[in-house]
């Protein structure tokens, strides 16, 4: 079926750098692949990547160096060359665990255990925030559009003090948020007047239209509705983006996924699933009335659900999915014809990253090609039952069960069997790991090869190598 295409605005590539930060190097080379596609913005989520300054340095990270300020100015600028401007998403309310994780910083949560929610009541909470947009923005010259985040607020109003503030007659857990917000846009506004200010969109869908009118918000933010799901309800959207137009904003953004919403964990993405996503997104451009002012579509690619969870799909796998999802959105559709084309066009026999085979011999097409396929293959292994599974093998169970193990009584002949499968197994894991991390750290951190490794690998081969050691103790006490 065929749509009209993504009728206008821009076409924004989200990068969330809060794990798995690329090398310099090969942010450049995405950048250039970015622009190949069709992206004319990038929404670029830096968290403890960016290098903050003064009192706010603690907030860069020390599990790899932050980016230095030569290398933020040299990404706009390349960027620039391309045609590609900069936004910055900076969270300004919810999502601010990689702030209030530090000490100095846990008076300013809204509940002890909630590290991602800031206390709306404390004005220290927002002069942090103001400093670090003040940060951000100076080291983005001529910076036009500002992303404060504000998605997913847990827990907010179980404070002590929203606690005493909501039980004033009238007060609900909606005007706190929205008093915060507005507070916060109206200090950017004050500090730079004709900056635009873009905000998600999920605090305020339960809302009335006569809620976000009275907010003060009107005039100052432009929502960007979220969702990443492929059998996204369309007219429900529609209805949800018509609300706010209602409501005084009519300039919109909308957010879809490329990677990153499958599953906190997904290690390879499903380029179907993101298609199908952006084919439901195209039906809602479709349906909205003249009055709303569209202003582009963010793709969004989460590399973490949040500051604390383990790593999505990383970059080079999903770079298939995303020349998908944007060729859905210029096209209008994504047939038979549309993948036969792309997957040509990216050397591939497939769009699927997880049947693809190079189709030249030639370099790589997209960058990071080598070590999606190597991640492929590897995945592959760690999932095949034999090896996921071998602590379930009939030997295994029959003849090497705990049972056996803590008395140290076994059949030599058949447990020295498993020993020799286990270390097989062991063998090819080792020589696919060492590929994939040859390949992992010319493009991203020692940390993040080491966590994808501990995350992906060391669940699979623990067991495998708990047996073979535990074979050659209980062997040695039955062969003389």
């Amino acid at each position: 079926m065929t749509s009209k295409p993504w009728p206008k605005g821009k076409k924004l590539v989200h990068l969330d750098l809060k794990g798995a930060p690329p090398r310099l190097g090969y942010f450049h080379q995405l950048i250039e692949f970015f622009s190949e596609l069709g992206v004319d913005g990038l929404l670029v989520e830096y968290e403890d990547m960016f290098p903050y300054g003064g009192e706010l340095k603690q907030l860069q990270s020390t599990t790899q160096p932050a980016y230095s300020r030569d290398d933020v100015l040299s990404l706009q600028e390349f960027a620039k060359s391309k045609g590609i401007d900069v936004i910055p998403l900076v969270q300004t309310f919810g999502h601010m665990e990689f702030v209030l994780k530090h000490r100095p910083m846990w008076g300013l949560r809204e509940v002890p255990y909630c590290v991602g929610t800031m206390n709306p009541h404390k004005e220290e909470g927002v002069k942090l925030v103001m400093e670090m947009l003040k940060q951000v923005v100076e080291l983005h010259p001529g910076l036009k559009t500002l992303h404060i985040g504000a998605d997913e607020v847990y827990i907010l109003g179980e404070g002590e003090e929203s606690k005493v503030w909501l039980a004033s007659p009238g007060r609900t857990v909606e005007q706190l948020f929205l008093s915060h917000v507005t507070k916060v846009a109206k200090a950017i506004k004050k500090a730079w007047p004709h900056m635009t200010i873009i905000m998600w969109d999920d605090m305020m869908r339960g809302m009335s239209q006569d809620t976000l009118k009275e907010s003060g918000l009107v005039g100052l933010v432009q929502p960007m509705l979220w969702d990443y799901t492929p059998n996204l309800e369309v007219e429900k959207t529609v209805s949800l983006l018509e609300k706010y137009c209602s409501a005084g904003m009519p300039d919109l953004w909308t957010a879809s996924s490329f990677k990153g919403s499958t599953s906190v964990y997904t290690c390879v993405p499903s380029t179907q699933r993101h298609v199908d996503n952006h084919l439901q997104w195209l039906k809602v451009a479709a349906s909205l009335s003249p009055r709303i002012n569209l202003q582009g579509i963010a793709i969004t690619g989460w590399q973490r659900y949040d500051h604390l969870s383990v790593l999505c799909e990383l970059m080079p796998l999903a770079l298939p999915s995303l020349a998908a999802c944007l060729q859905t959105l210029i096209c209008g559709q994504f047939n038979i014809e549309d993948q036969i084309k792309l997957s040509e066009r990216l050397g591939i026999s497939s769009v699927e990253v997880e049947a693809m085979e190079r189709t030249s011999p030639e370099n790589s097409v997209f960058p990071g090609q080598r070590l999606a396929e190597l991640i492929v293959e590897l995945n592959s292994l760690l999932n095949s039952e034999n090896i996921r599974y071998f602590e379930n093998d009939m030997f295994v169970r029959g003849w090497f069960s705990p049972y056996h193990q803590r008395r140290k009584m076994v059949t030599p002949l058949i447990t020295m069997q498993i020993h020799s499968q286990a270390s097989t197994y062991l063998t090819t894991l080792q020589q696919k790991v060492a590929a994939v991390r040859e390949e992992m750290i010319q493009l991203y951190p020692d940390s993040t090869v080491q966590e994808w490794i501990e995350e992906h690998v060391s669940p699979v081969m623990a067991p495998l190598q708990r047996i073979t050691e535990q074979i050659r103790a209980c062997v040695k006490e039955m062969v003389p």
